[in-house]
């Protein structure tokens, strides 16, 4: 053999050692990585809470720690618990921190453990209070667990719900007083909220104490003509049914009034709040004024807004803002008084972006932040220096930075520097902020800053998961956009395969929730579904997801163009996705699937029967079928009552459209799931059937809407993948 072909030789062969060695390197990501050993979940601070001082903030570690951390170092500081003082007097049981909270005066501390959940986001717990100088444990009651326990601003006493019944408890002579009696499962509910009120205006919360501790206002429901659903729980010989109260589209809602106790007279006063019963009252909020507190009133179609100004002593009201929206109005937690209660400070999506206001109890106001681009959230309001503090999508669409500006609408700020999402908390003098941050590609690190943006010390960097994106070899994931035939700008993203090669045919996975004032399309760290992604790039697929029209922080026009028609513009805009991808050179058109959950579960179902030419196989988990079947203050919100828009609720139902099925599908649900009844998912099956139309169906037992617990979403995700890629 020739020297020459001999040097050939070697080097083919050590190039190929090369290649083996490299894809020796690169790891393949296994399911158990995901959800059996959560080997790709960042490591995140805990709950941070904010201390008086300003220069401190308390956080929860090992659920029997809470440490003192200084915002300048870092560094802790001071143990102010520890589980020697989570003893009862002569008792040997070390309780367990699930959360707790401050005294005003920072001398006590409540204590739940032992905490249960009730739906998404209620829970029910035991109570201790520690006296942290006197290191004094005592139990809030030992008459059953309890929930929304809460110091008085004074600190000297606690208001919580025992039994849907209202109690305190004074803590200057242990004593206990019953504020309301009637509270009754399904029935009457006191100083908390219903299932819908829960779920679908964030408000779970029906205790509010007024600033000087002397009066105590509250929500009260009568939801006895709310009608029950009812779910069966498996596991004994005779399986147990729970019947809850939970009011569908077009159907009756609980009773809900606001009433005030004094404590000094011991009376309640019940509040005026108009002769129209069938509305609701998404939130209350103290005035600055003695005896004042604001009360939210929206009517049952949620395109009317008032904020009524009660007074606590008469029951008496005057409205002092009212907004009107030809689509709907969505309730949010953007709101401040300024220090004397002249003017007060909120968000509204009027001009066509939700921006933030000023005004006067006249009506007087001024638009304070203006553009094309919208307020999420206002997360601080520093009275003294006028300063508002507030997180934006200005600099893009799927970004989220930390802004300020002064109330006058002057000095705007960008305090945040990089690009993607950041989650921010700031200290109660506002000389600093803890901000966590990621993007797409980055998992979360978390830093101190002071409030002009400097970095002062990095708390959590997650260095072991940036290791491992390198070491399992992930694609980035890449943004981009394109025109609809319609002329719509729409925004998505996209992981291609590892390896990718520009002149191959991969087949693609279209990810898809696209509910109202949602996005997918985020610049923000995905956490397992992100993993699973790049597991089926690694598996030769390209993932996609799009927010169609309908999803969020858009402006009003594209927000809301959904309205009365919920699933109609969404199925275009996700099939234009699929026409799109379609003719790229990379893509095989005819191996383009698509999976959702909840929302988007119900848009995977039209996509697969009302586009069924574009996509050849689909996953549908916990999916809506029919918005009849679904609650009402959602539904409602976005599609009025079905008695008022029949055609809107039928036309765009996937349970009318199965005939029009071809793909491969597959449809999973838990038993257990409050939220998106399993009715949903039952019914579309019997269409199915009636139809002829063969399908693939996964249930799992008493599993909510989430679908987790021990190794179920490791199931779950199993039978997906094996799913996409028997039929993908």
């Amino acid at each position: 053999m020739c020297k020459i072909c001999k040097r050939i030789i070697l080097s083919v062969t050590f190039l190929f050692i090369i290649i083996a060695s490299d894809a020796q390197k690169t790891r393949q990501i296994e399911l158990s990585d995901i959800w059996a050993s959560s080997s790709f979940y960042p490591s995140l601070p805990g709950e941070m809470i904010p201390m008086n001082d300003g220069e401190h903030y308390a956080m929860l570690e090992d659920n029997n720690f809470i440490n003192k951390y200084e915002y300048k170092t870092g560094k802790s500081t001071e143990t102010i618990v520890r589980p020697s003082q989570l003893k009862q007097t002569g008792a040997s049981e070390v309780i367990s921190i699930d959360a707790f909270s401050f005294s005003k005066d920072e001398t006590r501390l409540l204590i739940a453990t032992k905490t249960e959940r009730i739906y998404r986001y209620s829970k029910k717990s035991e109570y201790y209070i520690l006296d942290i100088h006197k290191q004094l444990l005592t139990p809030l009651t030992d008459k059953g667990k309890q929930r929304l326990a809460q110091f008085s601003p004074d600190g000297s006493k606690v208001a919580y719900v025992r039994d849907n019944n209202i109690f305190i408890k004074d803590l200057t002579n242990n004593s206990e007083i019953q504020i309301t009696a009637d509270g009754l499962f399904n029935n009457i509910i006191n100083g908390a909220t219903d299932w819908v009120y829960e779920e679908e205006l964030d408000l779970t919360n029906g205790l509010y104490w007024s600033p000087d501790s002397r009066k105590l206002a509250y929500y009260r429901f009568d939801e006895s003509k709310v009608k029950e659903f009812s779910m069966i729980k498996y596991g004994s010989l005779y399986p147990e049914v729970k019947s809850f109260k939970y009011p569908k589209a077009g159907e009756d809602n609980s009773l809900v009034s606001i009433h005030v106790y004094d404590m000094a007279t011991g009376k309640t006063i019940t509040m005026d709040t108009g002769k129209e019963a069938d509305q609701y009252i998404p939130r209350i909020k103290w005035s600055p004024v003695k005896d004042q507190f604001v009360i939210y009133r929206l009517n049952r179609l949620q395109n009317k807004l008032e904020f009524l100004m009660a007074d606590a002593v008469t029951g008496n009201h005057t409205v002092f803002y009212t907004e009107n929206n030809k689509c709907y109005i969505d309730i949010n937690d953007n709101f401040y008084f300024s220090p004397d209660g002249s003017h007060f400070i909120y968000t509204s999506g009027k001009n066509g972006y939700n921006h933030i206001y000023i005004s006067d109890m006249s009506g007087h106001e001024k638009q304070i932040t203006n553009g094309m681009w919208e307020v999420l959230a206002i997360k601080a309001y520093d009275e003294k220096s006028a300063t508002l503090y507030y997180t934006s999508n200005e600099k893009a669409i799927y970004n989220l930075d930390l802004f300020s500006i002064k109330t006058d609408g002057t000095a705007k700020t960008r305090l945040t520097k990089s690009d993607g999402k950041n989650d921010t908390e700031i200290s109660k003098t506002y000389k600093y902020f803890i901000n966590t941050y990621s993007d797409i590609n980055t998992p979360p690190c978390s830093a101190i800053y002071d409030i002009r943006g400097n970095e002062m010390n990095m708390l959590e960097t997650n260095a072991s998961i940036k290791s491992s994106i390198k070491e399992y070899g992930f694609s980035s994931a890449e943004y981009f956009n394109f025109n609809t035939s319609d002329d719509v700008k729409l925004y998505g993203w996209m992981i291609k395969p590892a390896g990718f090669k520009p002149g191959e045919k991969y087949p693609v996975l279209m990810f898809v929730y696209g509910g109202p004032g949602m996005q997918t399309v985020s610049n923000e760290w995905g956490y397992y579904d992100y993993i699973w992604f790049q597991m089926l790039a690694q598996k030769g697929y390209v993932v996609v997801s799009v927010d169609n029209r309908g999803t969020g922080l858009r402006g009003e026009e594209f927000n809301k163009s959904t309205y009365k028609e919920l699933g109609k513009l969404e199925t275009i805009d996700q099939t234009e996705v699929a026409k799109y991808l379609g003719k790229q050179s990379y893509v095989d058109a005819s191996r383009i699937g698509i999976f959702g959950w909840s929302f988007g579960g119900f848009l995977t179902l039209l996509c697969m029967t009302e586009s069924a030419d574009y996509f050849k196989a689909g996953i549908a988990v916990a999916p809506v079928t029919n918005w009849r079947y679904y609650d009402n203050i959602y539904t409602e919100r976005y599609m009025q009552r079905p008695q008022d828009n029949p055609s809107g609720y039928d036309d765009n139902s996937p349970v009318n459209h199965v005939r029009e099925l071809k793909g491969k599908l597959l449809i999973c649900h838990g038993t257990a799931d409050d939220n998106v009844h399993l009715q949903n998912t039952m019914e579309f099956a019997d269409a199915l059937v009636k139809a002829n139309k063969q399908f693939d169906m996964q249930i799992y037992t008493n599993k909510n809407h989430g679908i987790y617990g021990g190794f179920t979403r490791l199931h779950l995700y199993t039978r997906m993948t094996e799913f996409i890629i028997k039929n993908l």
